[in-house]
């Protein structure tokens, strides 16, 4: 038996199975993702969608889904299943009797005497999907029909039924081409064998997505079929189908499906499907390293990469990836600014944060490559640039004022991580001096120091040694009350925001701490224990306050509203470990693995072998947001190196 498995009962229980989603994707930024039972429930749910540059730079969904269906003596049976107002139909969903993760993720479909095991997996560098099909049992002939159900459109906006749609196809090697608007490329829908293709263009009018309808989004769908394949199949036969942007050598998609194959990480245990997780984050695309900060509906994000990149790659001892990321990164780096998010022709620079863990992310990555003799000759340049921006002042307010503190922020904007925006207002705005920024901008200087120091770059030592220590001082002063036991979220001259938040973990537990009393440090994680750890991870707003939002649910303005308000989000669990472990040492390894196994539970929940974005602040913690979020498998998997470390103390 697999280490994730779903049983029949479970499978045919819409309520349940509908719950639980599959993605999958590749280092050439396509993904393939839907319920494990292969029903649609999002607008975002597709076979094959893939990053298209001559369009718009966004991801957009080709085929949709791919029905089956078995033909014996005359009788069809219809495996797919879509979601029709007041409907299912078909209900394939009621064959289905096995799903299992081994060595791929698959199903077992059992019709009478027919037993079909389908079998889904992406090829690793090109925007292609492969669906293998064995018969593994048939009492008498049988032929199964294919209908593709195509998209061809972003993954954020919806198909409607239009006189635009090009109904040709092209026949190419046992297949045909489609290509439904101009601008787009062709589909090449290919099998290993010689299928009969039927043209009969149609429409599939209203298709629903009811996780969309929950989100208070347009939810309904006109999906087009230009037709169907027919193939017939016989006891213990392979079929295998190919849907991609190029043409493939047909009699070689067995070789191919079993070379990416090899090169998969069984989902045979917690870690393994963490490490799997972490894999599909990393896109390498026009010579460019890049990580993709959630699936399916988040891109390239500044702050997620350089949060998520040393989890993602040093953890599994790839050191080239990371480097390549942070090269990729600094092509863009415009006024001290790395890009947040937006297009490659038009990005925002719009988080303070973003190069302050740029910081942290070449630490980490000196650190494991142990290359701090040679980091101020590559990155120095840059280096001073951020910091001078920052120094003297750059967009945003963002600026460091005589006490050394960073100032950030203006009306209207978000610049922290807490970046939700409502009705045009952030709902943190925290203008500024904001406790994690200024954690960072002293590790950035000290970091800075350090490699100087190691260069003989006496100029720069005599220029930022004194604002450094600067730093340290005011932050005390400024942030900490020893009444309340833990540290100011926001400060300015006039007033300091002491609502409880998670953003304080970061002074404990950055490599140069901007605290050097270890009570101070302690007392701040007792605190943010109390009041803001649960078993999935930080709050970001204590219970104990008015402005508490304990379930994160709604349409847009209301799930943005609770986003930072007492909504749990794991990767804060990333820090807090480190600081936690920091003052216990061994002694507090037990408390934080117990916390990192208890994810384990996660594996078949929500996005099945991966950790989602968010989770509801009130128990039970229910999962929520993007399914499979890059900072959330990175920091647990940063955990899991902190533990390993910690033990051996």
């Amino acid at each position: 038996m697999g280490y994730i498995k779903f049983d029949k009962t479970q499978l045919i229980n819409l309520e349940y199975s509908l719950k639980r989603e599959v993605l999958r994707s590749n280092n050439s930024g396509s993904y393939a993702f839907t319920t494990i039972i292969g029903c649609n429930t999002r607008k975002y749910h597709a076979l094959l969608a893939c990053q298209l540059d001559n369009i718009d730079g966004g991801t957009h969904i080709l085929l949709s889904t791919f029905d089956e269906t078995v033909v014996q003596h005359g009788a069809s049976f219809n495996l797919g299943i879509h979601k029709y107002p007041g409907i299912y139909e078909p209900k394939g969903h009621k064959y289905i009797r096995d799903f299992e993760t081994e060595p791929i993720m698959y199903v077992i479909y059992r019709v009478g005497g027919v037993v079909l095991k389908k079998e889904i997996l992406l090829v690793t560098h090109k925007d292609r999907v492969l669906i293998r099909y064995t018969l593994l049992d048939a009492n008498s002939p049988t032929k199964l029909i294919f209908r593709p159900f195509l998209a061809f459109r972003n993954i954020h906006a919806l198909c409607k039924a239009n006189l635009d749609v090009n109904t040709k196809f092209t026949s190419v090697k046992n297949g045909i081409k489609v290509r439904m608007y101009t601008g787009y490329p062709s589909l090449y829908m290919q099998f290993s064998k010689k299928p009969e293709y039927v043209p009969v263009p149609n429409w599939y009018y209203n298709i629903e997505y009811p996780e969309e309808q929950n989100r208070g989004y347009n939810y309904q769908e006109d999906l087009y079929v230009p037709g169907y394949f027919e193939v017939p199949i016989k006891k213990g036969e392979v079929l295998i189908f190919s849907a991609g942007t190029s043409q493939t050598v047909t009699q070689t998609l067995n070789r191919q499906f079993n070379k990416e194959l090899k090169g998969r990480i069984p989902l045979n245990n917690f870690e393994n499907c963490l490490i799997n997780s972490a894999q599909q984050f990393v896109v390498h695309r026009n010579k460019r390293a890049e990580i993709i900060a959630g699936f399916p509906w988040f891109g390239r994000w500044g702050r997620d990469t350089f949060i998520s990149l040393p989890g993602l790659t040093i953890s599994q001892g790839d050191l080239k990836t990371c480097k390549s990321v942070i090269d990729s990164m600094l092509t863009e780096l415009k006024g001290g600014l790395f890009p947040n998010a937006g297009s490659y022709e038009n990005p925002s620079y719009n988080s303070v944060d973003a190069p302050l863990w740029f910081f942290w992310s070449l630490q980490q990555y000196c650190e494991f490559s142990r290359c701090h003799k040679h980091v101020w000759k590559e990155y120095g340049k840059k280096i001073k640039q951020i910091l001078n921006k920052f120094r003297d002042g750059t967009e945003f307010n963002i600026k460091m004022h005589e006490n050394g503190l960073l100032w950030q922020g203006m009306q209207g904007h978000a610049l922290t991580w807490m970046d939700a925006v409502v009705g045009g207002k952030p709902v943190t705005p925290r203008i500024g001096f904001a406790v994690e920024i200024n954690a960072l901008w002293y590790n950035a200087i000290m970091f800075s120091l350090t490699a100087a120091k190691i260069a003989q770059d006496r100029t720069f030592i005599l220029e930022w040694i004194d604002v450094a220590e600067t730093i340290k001082k005011s932050f005390l002063e400024n942030f900490w009350d020893e009444s309340k036991g833990y540290l100011a979220d926001v400060v300015d001259y006039e007033k300091k925001d002491w609502s409880m938040r998670p953003n304080q973990v970061f002074a404990t537990s950055l490599p140069y701490s901007i605290i050097d009393d270890e009570d101070i440090k302690k007392t701040i994680l007792d605190v943010v224990k109390k009041e803001l750890l649960t078993q999935k991870g930080l709050r970001t707003l204590s219970p104990k306050d008015p402005n508490y939002v304990g379930i994160y649910q709604g349409d847009q303005n209301q799930r943005d509203s609770s986003y930072h308000q007492g909504t749990v989000w794991p990767w804060l669990l990333g820090h807090f470990a480190e600081g936690y472990l920091r003052i216990h040492g061994s002694l507090g390894v037990d408390f934080i693995e117990n916390i990192f196994k208890g994810f384990e539970e996660d594996m078949v929940i929500h996005g099945i072998s991966t950790i989602s974005e968010i989770y509801d602040g009130d128990p039970p913690h229910n999962p929520n947001g993007a399914v499979s979020q890059a900072w959330s498998v990175a920091e647990l998997l940063r955990m899991k190196m902190m533990i390993e470390q910690f033990k051996e103390q």
